[in-house]
């Protein structure tokens, strides 16, 4: 496959996801307990592709320093991110959530301009402000009743999460040249931290015999596509330039507004024109923002 194909497959994958998520959660009724399972699904299956392609004895020459920052960079995206974004789709759906997600390279100039005082150009300016229009399209209260713009913070907080990691990624690549390995380290580090997190917090959780069995198969789906559409981003990010990844990374949005509405049903995941107006405008947004990179 070429890097082109392996970023489209992945992009659609993780509208795949999405869209088989956001029932799972609503099944599950437990968003602690949907991302630990999220996390150990997986970072089971990333675990055996690292094995498979032969990359686990690179670990014996990894320094302490690489194996401590993939670890914070998964607790960032995925141990944060994640129940964030189980949070968001709970709250708002897949059909708000995903549009939001698309973010990233909005909160990777900030970053950036923060960490680097690298400052915007003129068309990077154009692409923010073409991302915010789409994002208060979406965010907006009027669009539907009983909905809060607090509600979607959760997904634009995932966003800023997911361009934050990779600051702790480039570090970690530096000790340990294996991007596939490391973001394993990251998910098993985040799945164990969960689980640990789980047991000194036990509440009125459910025992495992008592989840429902539907959303503990569709939590298994989702985990199997979430770590395939994660494997696929990084074979693509080895073969294609990083924008053209980035770039059709994007069509994960589309991928949810069309299956969402199937999948979890019509009378949870309202997709109407202003969703496709407010997506439309992020993504071509983002798209501003990823070629003036």
């Amino acid at each position: 496959m070429t890097g082109v194909l392996w970023a489209a497959v992945s992009g659609i994958g993780f509208g795949l996801f999405q869209s088989v998520n956001v029932r799972a959660v609503r099944r599950l009724d437990d968003v602690y307990v949907s991302t630990f399972l999220q996390l150990l699904i997986a970072a089971a299956l990333l675990l055996a592709a690292c094995i498979a392609v032969g990359d686990l004895p690179l670990l014996a020459d990894a320094s302490a320093w690489a194996l401590i920052s993939f670890g914070v960079a998964g607790l960032v995206h995925f141990f944060l991110g994640w129940t964030l974004l189980n949070v968001s789709q709970d709250r708002i759906g897949a059909a708000r959530t995903s549009p939001l997600l698309t973010t990233v390279p909005l909160f990777g100039l900030a970053i950036a301009a923060v960490t680097l005082g690298q400052m915007p150009g003129t068309a990077a300016l154009a692409g923010i402000a073409v991302v915010v229009a789409g994002a208060l399209v979406i965010t907006d209260p009027r669009a539907e009743a009983g909905l809060r713009w607090q509600d979607s913070l959760p997904g634009v907080a995932t966003a800023f999460l997911w361009a934050l990691s990779p600051v702790f990624t480039v570090e970690a690549l530096e000790g340990l040249d294996s991007p596939l390995l490391g973001v394993t380290i990251g998910l098993v580090f985040s799945a164990v931290a969960y689980a640990l997190v789980l047991a000194a917090t036990p509440g009125e959780r459910r025992s495992a015999r008592d989840l429902p069995r539907e959303g503990v198969a569709l939590k298994l789906v989702s985990g199997v596509l979430v770590a395939l559409a994660i494997w696929g981003r990084w074979e693509a990010l080895d073969l294609a330039d990083v924008g053209v990844v980035l770039a059709l990374n994007l069509l994960a949005v589309p991928t949810v507004l069309l299956l969402a509405p199937v999948i979890a049903g019509r009378h949870l995941e309202r997709v109407d024109a202003r969703i496709w107006l407010g997506a439309g405008l992020v993504v071509a947004g983002s798209l501003i923002l990823i070629a003036a990179d």
